[in-house]
């Protein structure tokens, strides 16, 4: 089969297709013949050296993929209500740049009514960690209020429409005045510029100084003193990245004051029982959201599988508003 390597750790360049046998499903498990490959930030720190692969995963990139099922263990598909031939997504530990993946049946999903391989490709990775860190970690609840870092990214766009169709308010921050005006147009109540105000003060002026009840983070380093200022009493912090480092320095009286939650999580090195427990909890909440239109999947730009490289320095530069997706 054709993939995508990683020759050497470095930039975008580094991304070469290549040659790899075809990989085969184990118990548990089914054979994707993959027509688009989503791109996330985590390829990119694989590609950089930053992110190991997880033991008995694949050392090609991808952590999510759709298409059609090829084979697999009959029994376990048979249980997941899936067979040969049906239009799956799924979220895999590594391997997605390839035009076969392996996954295990647990976090395969069946591909929502209505939407095409591309926008099947983009859900699993930022569908998983959104429902994973915001609902089940951070405990949201209709009404709260979330302030999302990093609006227009996928997560960003995941986070803003799936905490709008289940109830809660949403501020965002992004990096621009036409990012922010995406992020409002996709659902969110407020959009602050990181750039040209302070994200803290802009929190606590729009929640009328009570501040916010959850805090989706994936900067980490000097954010995270300024997100316990704008918590609410009661609130969480649930860390996801440290794209602005992995020290911080806080004033830890406010959150024994304000009775604060700091949690963070990452989700590739997971068991597939835990991932598969999310998968049935997007199937039975969020994927109706999506058949019905109420959640739509932003795709920022598609490149043939061959151009990985062309997609990752679309990623590095920071342009994009959605999901990048590879199709093959």
């Amino acid at each position: 089969m054709q993939a995508i390597e990683i020759s050497s750790f470095g930039g975008p360049d580094v991304l070469r297709p290549g040659e790899r046998a075809a990989p085969v499903a184990g118990a548990g498990e089914l054979l994707i013949r993959v027509a688009a490959s989503g791109v996330n930030r985590p390829d990119v720190l694989q590609r950089t050296g930053n992110y190991p692969v997880p033991p008995g995963a694949s050392d090609i990139p991808g952590l999510e993929v759709a298409g059609i099922i090829e084979s697999g263990d009959a029994a376990a598909m048979a249980a997941a209500g899936l067979k040969t031939g049906d239009r799956v997504c799924a979220l895999v530990a590594g391997g997605g740049y390839a035009q076969l993946c392996v996954a295990p049946v647990g976090q395969c999903l069946p591909v929502p009514r209505g939407l095409t391989d591309i926008e099947a490709a983009s859900l699993p990775e930022t569908f998983f960690t959104v429902w994973s860190n915001v609902f089940d970690r951070a405990r949201l609840q209709a009404g709260e209020t979330l302030l999302i870092q990093g609006g227009s990214s996928g997560i960003g766009v995941t986070a803003i429409q799936m905490a709008k169709a289940l109830g809660a308010r949403v501020i965002v921050t992004a990096g621009s005045d036409d990012k922010c005006a995406a992020c409002v147009a996709l659902g969110a109540d407020h959009a602050i510029n990181y750039k040209t105000h302070d994200f803290a003060e802009e929190a606590r002026r729009l929640t009328g100084g009570a501040g916010v009840n959850v805090v989706l983070d994936m900067v980490a380093g000097s954010y995270v003193a300024r997100e316990i200022e704008c918590l609410a009493e009661d609130g969480r912090l649930v860390i996801i990245a440290v794209q602005g480092g992995i020290k911080s320095e806080f004033n830890a009286g406010l959150v024994l004051r304000k009775r604060l939650l700091i949690t963070g999580s990452t989700l590739r090195p997971r068991p597939v029982a835990f991932k598969a427990a999310i998968a049935q909890a997007l199937k039975a909440h969020v994927w109706p959201l999506l058949e019905s239109g109420a959640i739509k999947p932003v795709i920022h730009s598609t490149f043939a599988a061959a151009d990985a490289a062309k997609a990752h320095g679309l990623m590095e530069s920071n342009q994009h508003i959605g999901k990048i997706v590879l199709t093959w």
